[in-house]
Formats: structure tokens, sequence, C-alpha cells
């Protein structure tokens, strides 16, 4: 059923809808400067006008999308009037014929830089190789100037992310897979512990429903158990908290669904094994300079109570999270022999804690926690003025700035760093100042002499030795980790070896005519994996340096031809490699059997099915979830929605993936594995082939236990029609007494 037909309200009834949503954000934001309630409400009679004649895939007016960014910037983000009207506006210059001009006039110059920032990028970018990355690197090129506007796209994805149902599948994956590699870590990144959770929970919601419901309704089954379990844990603690005068909530949050998956799968584990489903959290009202004493004796207070895990205990109120976080985590034992994760915290880093970013301009001068959020914001500051203009190349830039944990170290004078977990002496130099990095020839950590390639450890204390006769080296790109030492450091490369490199490139050129070679990007990138490089200036200056010649390009070439073709795989290095007949992997043998029967996967009928490929990292079989991805050489790879090499490509490529289906199940068999963790009783392995044999009458091509300490390990090679069949296979097992574990591998 179309969402038109499903969509039913009348003119008045949308009416009443639209002005009750801007009533609750008016509630919400609690504006008491006149004028500023009157430019919002201005705001949203425009906004109201401009998308008047416009709707939703779901049929609702869309109006609605921005009153909603609207609302979660204000209710789960905190903020206030300019960014409110900004995303009230966020979409008009994008969708209407409004300029970001008239919405300067209007609104003001605050207002159209948030604005302008929201807009997505048009038409002088659609050469680019990623139209993403160009797009979200210029909604981060205006942190130079305003943060907001990262706040407010989270907003905005969030809403797109709660309203996914209506997009066709394939879009569906292209938008999760982004929010995963790039805007749930931004939260996470920014302190917006609540969008970050959401964001992750409905990106396994369509990336992986089965399991998303599932997990679901175990929450649900077990919620009244957990309440029950609280109530009695938490009532010598509120009784202790009471008699010492301490002011206090107690709250309990579920794991999220998306962490409880991913421990899971980490651990391999069942649900019911998970013993930390959820954290209790008292909250403390104090006063700012009472706050560690408060939560100092509340801490002491519960310990008297319950026996703390050693190892499961920390302290983010004395050196808070580098995204401003601040509590002390405890694990306790309580009485009925399970273990429990209690925060503790105050009103204003539970402020801190849920709404991140926005809640530190609530509290900025009063104390000293964002220092780790600046430092952070300076970082990307820098990282987007390098004048390396390749936009994924930024991308992956800033994503070791999201992903990276952090440790800290100290300078000389005992001054505390936040690194990033992997950071090696070279970042730290550059960090302390460019010219400091580009003069480094060592260090002194605790002491001892090390090299710029040593990596750091939490608690070091760290002196960077230079030498103005220092020189930056190559090798230092491969040393450096963090994303602002490997950009300054090619910065002053390029300083260095501008002539060089100007020279090397020359120097291609003309070979390339003589060879009468095509030396584009796809050529460059091949035959820098030739030789063993990933930077081009490198290349470049070696052939200036008269280390690299004709004579390895030629052998390039010649190392191609003999490679099924040299000049398919100069124009594509990423292009299909061509399989033997002999070859046993299961995607080929999929591939193979596709080509003899390929009417078994629906593909739009623009696309040539002759051209699909099974990609090997997830190995998709028929009934599996799967999305197509159209590689550089036009082909199509197959994968599973879950892949997560498709969700990198399609984080970054979003436009190439298309939707593919499987049509045909049950008509061939192909090879899979299982792999099987249990108790080492007798007759185990009789029992299992029996159930695969004899109940489920599977063809097993082999199967294999090993044995120690009276635990077995078995895998099974056997064929099945469909992921289905599949399933029910594990299901069927998973009754035998003994055996514990059991899951799909490739």
């Amino acid at each position: 059923m179309e969402q038109e037909e499903v969509y039913n309200k009348t003119a008045e009834e949308e009416k009443r809808l639209i002005l009750n949503k801007y009533r609750q954000i008016v509630r919400i934001a609690k504006i008491t400067d006149p004028k500023k309630k009157a430019q919002m409400r201005k705001a949203f009679n425009f906004a109201v006008d401009a998308h008047k004649d416009m709707r939703r895939k779901s049929g609702e007016p869309y109006i609605m999308h921005p009153l909603e960014v609207a609302y979660i910037t204000a209710k789960d983000i905190g903020l206030k009037g300019t960014s409110i009207i900004s995303a009230l506006l966020h979409d008009v210059v994008e969708d209407t014929d409004y300029t970001v001009e008239d919405i300067d006039v209007m609104f003001g110059s605050s207002v159209a830089n948030i604005v302008d920032g929201l807009t997505k990028i048009s038409g002088m970018f659609v050469q680019s190789e990623s139209m993403q990355a160009e797009n979200f690197r210029k909604i981060l090129l205006t942190l130079a100037d305003d943060v907001r506007v990262i706040l407010i796209k989270l907003a905005d994805r969030l809403h797109n992310m709660r309203t996914l149902d209506s997009m066709p599948h394939h879009k569906q994956m292209k938008i999760t897979s982004e929010t995963s590699m790039l805007y749930a870590p931004l939260a996470h990144r920014l302190g917006l512990f609540s969008v970050k959770s959401e964001l992750e929970d409905l990106v396994l919601k369509y990336q992986n429903l089965a399991a998303y419901n599932m997990i679901n309704a175990k929450l649900s089954e077990t919620h009244a158990d957990r309440l029950k379990f609280i109530k009695n844990f938490i009532k010598p603690i509120k009784k202790k908290l009471d008699k010492e005068q301490i002011e206090y909530t107690i709250k309990f949050r579920d794991k999220s669904i998306s962490s409880i998956w991913n421990k899971m799968q980490t651990k391999k584990i069942d649900f019911d094994d998970i013993y930390d489903l959820f954290a209790i959290r008292i909250i403390l009202k104090s006063e700012i300079n009472r706050e560690k004493l408060d939560c100092w004796r509340t801490y002491s207070v519960v310990t008297e109570n319950y026996i703390p895990k050693h190892d499961r205990f920390r302290d983010w109120i004395s050196v808070p999270k580098a995204n401003g976080y601040e509590a002390v985590h405890t694990t306790l034992m309580s009485d009925t022999g399970r273990w429990v994760e209690v925060q503790i915290r105050t009103e204003r880093m539970d402020d801190i804690a849920e709404r991140g970013f926005a809640a530190h301009w609530k509290y900025k001068g009063s104390v000293k926690t964002d220092v780790g959020l600046d430092d952070w914001l300076t970082r990307i500051r820098e990282l987007l003025q390098s004048p390396d203009s390749d936009a994924l190349d930024f991308l992956d830039q800033f994503k070791l700035n999201l992903f990276s944990s952090e440790i800290y170290v100290f300078t000389p004078n005992g001054e505390l760093k936040t690194m990033s977990k992997r950071s090696k002496v070279i970042d730290f130099a550059y960090a302390i100042h460019s010219e400091v990095g580009n003069k480094a020839i060592g260090a002194k950590i605790n002491n001892q002499l090390v090299p710029l390639n040593k990596t750091l450890k939490s608690g070091d204390q760290i002196e960077i030795l230079t030498s103005n006769k220092q020189k930056v080296k190559e090798e230092w790109i491969m040393w450096a980790f963090t994303a602002r030492a490997k950009s300054q450091i090619k910065q002053a490369l390029n300083h260095q070896n501008k002539d060089k490199i100007e020279k090397g490139k020359g120097i291609v050129k003309d070979l390339c005519t003589n060879l009468e070679l095509n030396c584009n990007e796809a050529f460059s990138r091949s035959f820098m994996k030739f030789i063993g490089t990933s930077n081009s200036d490198i290349l470049y200056k070696q052939f200036a340096d008269n280390k690299l010649k004709k004579e390895d390009i030629d052998e390039f070439v010649k190392f191609n031809k003999e490679q099924s073709g040299w000049r398919r795989y100069l124009s594509n290095p990423f292009s299909r490699k061509v399989k033997t007949p002999e070859s046993t992997i299961l995607s080929d043998e999929i591939q193979r059997k596709l080509l003899r029967k390929p009417e078994g996967l629906f593909l739009s009928k623009k696309y040539d099915k002759s051209y699909t490929t099974i990609a090997q990292c997830c190995q998709p079989i028929p009934g599996d979830d799967v999305i197509g991805f159209i590689e550089k050489d036009e082909t199509i790879s197959i994968h599973r929605t879950t892949c997560q090499d498709a969700s990198d490509l399609m984080s970054r490529y979003g436009n190439n993936v298309i939707k593919v289906k499987w049509r045909d199940k049950g008509q061939l068999q192909f090879l899979t594995g299982i792999k099987m963790y249990g108790n080492d009783t007798f007759g185990m392995m009789k029992e299992i082939s029996n159930v695969l044999t004899g109940v489920l009458e599977v063809n097993i091509r082999s199967f294999s236990i090993t044995t120690h300490d009276n635990l077995f390990e078995g895998t099974a090679s056997i064929y099945v029609n469909d992921s289905q069949q599949l399933q029910k296979i594990i299901g069927e097992l998973q009754k035998i007494n003994g055996l514990e574990k059991i899951y799909r591998i490739d």
C-alpha cells in the first residue's frame, strides 16, 4: 500500500497538527525575550508558507519535518532561540527559490550562516568522486564559526531516521550507513548520549530487524523482573543516603538495544548471558563547589552496602572524558549474586551527559569541564584549514578524531593533555605546536629516551627533543595516527618538496605519453599499491630523485598483463578478478550458479545481471537481506545489509546503492558454515550429525570437532537452500543438551 493512501488527514486536521507542534516547541524553549519570540513566530510563518505545497514521502505536509527538527533541537539538545529559528528554516534555501541572502535580510547573519551550513551542496559538486564526503565537509566547515550547525544537523538526521519507513530499502541502507559511520559517532563525540543511542538503535532496526525485534521483545518480557530487582537493590542505598541528608534522585535506564546486540556479537553470547542490561544512576542535587565531595560521599555510601568490582571502577570526575562527560562508575555485587553498574553524578553532570556540548554553554565559566571539547573542535578546525582538498581523505582523517579512544598524558610541566589511544610521540609533538613537530628528533618519556614512533601510554610524561637542523621525514606520515599530525606533516612535506613534486609529475606525464598509457587516478592508485606507497607526493618525489624510472612502469605493465589483462586493470585496479573453475569459495560458487540461473536475483531492468558479483567480504546467500553497490568498473557487487564493508562504501558513495533482492529460493544449494561451542559430553558429535542428517536431512561436506578441558569447539560445512533454512538448522541444534553457542560463519 502506498504511503499517500495511508495518510488521510484533512486540511483542518493538518493545520491543528502543525500549530500544536509549534506550541510544543515554544513551551520547551521557554524564551522570555519578546523580540526573540516574535522572530521565532515570524520564522514559523515563513517556513509554513515556503513549504506550503510540499509533501514528504509519507504524505504528510513537509513543514512537519522542520518543526520536528526544531523540536529535537529544543528538547533533546537543549538549544534556544537562534538555533530553533535556524532549524525551522534549515530546508528553505535547499527546497525553495529563497536564497541565503534572503534569510540574512529577514532573520540576520547568524541564522543565515547556520542555514547556509545546513544547505546541501548543489550542482557545482556533481563531478565529485563522493558527493557525501563533499557535503559533510561543507557542513563541518561551519565549525570554524558556529558549532550549532552540527547540532542541528544531528537533529535533522535523527528525525530522518525516525521516519525512514517511507523510503525504499536501498535508500534506507544508504542513510543508515551514513548514520552508523559518521552521525552516531559525531553525536557521541559531542556528548549527546540520548541522540547517539537512538541513532544506533534505529540503524540496527533497519539493517537487522530480526535482531532488533528479538532484543526489544526480551527487554519487554524481563522488564517487571528488573524493576523488582532494582527496587530491592536500592532500598538500603536510599536509607543510608537519607540518613546522610544527601539530596538525590535515583533513575535506571536499560542498555540500548544496539549496545546489547554489539555485546552479543563481540562476545558470542546470548541475551540471557549479559549481566549489565541496565545501569542505576544516582543523581545528586549539589552546589558546583561541592560536587566532587558529594559524589565521593555517595560512593562511600553505596560501597558500604555492596562490595565493588575493582577492575570496573571509573573516575571521570577527576579527569572528565574528552567529550565533557563526568561521573563515577562502579560495579557492585548484589545480595542475589548479580553484578550491578551504578553511576554517580550531579544534576549538572547529568545534563551534560544527556545534552553534551549544548549543555556546556549553560555552565561555561562556572566550572572548567569543556577543555576536551574545545581542544577537539580546535583540531577539527585545523584539519578543515588544510590545503589538502581531497574530500574522501578529509573524511578518513575526520573519522580518526571520532572513533579513537582517549588516553591522558602530561607535559614536562605537569599539564594534562588528552590524546587518541594509538598516538605516537610524533602525534604529541604536533599536538604541542606545528613547529615543535617539524623540528622533533626524539623524546623523553618518563626520563627515558625514545624515538618519534614510540606509542604513548596513559599517564606518560613526555618531553619533546628538537633541533633546528631537523627536516620533516616522509616516514612520519606512516608513524602518525592523529589527523592533526598527518595534516601538518603533509603541509610541511609539500612545502619542502614542492619543486621536486612538480618535476616528478612532469616526468610521469611524459612517460605515460611515450608509453601510451592513460595515467588517471585509478592508474596512480594501482601503481602506488604496486610500489608500496599510499602517498602520491612520495611517488612523484621518487621519480624526481631518480629512485623510480621508466623501467618500473614497464615492470608494472608487464605484471598486470600477466594478471588477466593489464589495460582493464589500469582502468580500474579494483575490478573483479577472473576465478578458476576449481575455486571453492562460497561467493564464487554462488557466482557460478547465478550465471547459469540469473533470474534468481531481482535487479532493475536498466542494470545488466551478467555484471553482478557476490561480495567475498560477507558472502550472502539466497534469503539474506542484500543491497547492490555499483563499483567503479560498473560491475554490481551484492552485499549483506549487515556487511561492514558495504556500510563503509554506502557512507561514502550513497548514490551508487541500488535495489537488489533474491527472487528464487530453495532451487539451488549453497555451501555455508556453522560454528558450535559446548560441553564435551559423550556422544555429542553423533547427536549433532544425527540432527543434521537424520532430522533435517542436511548434506554435510565436512565436520570437525576439537576438545580441551571438557569443552568442545566444532565447525561444520553444510549445504543449504537459503538463509531461512540455515536459521532453522541453528534453531534445531540449539535444542541439543550441552550445546551452548551456535552461529553462522563465512
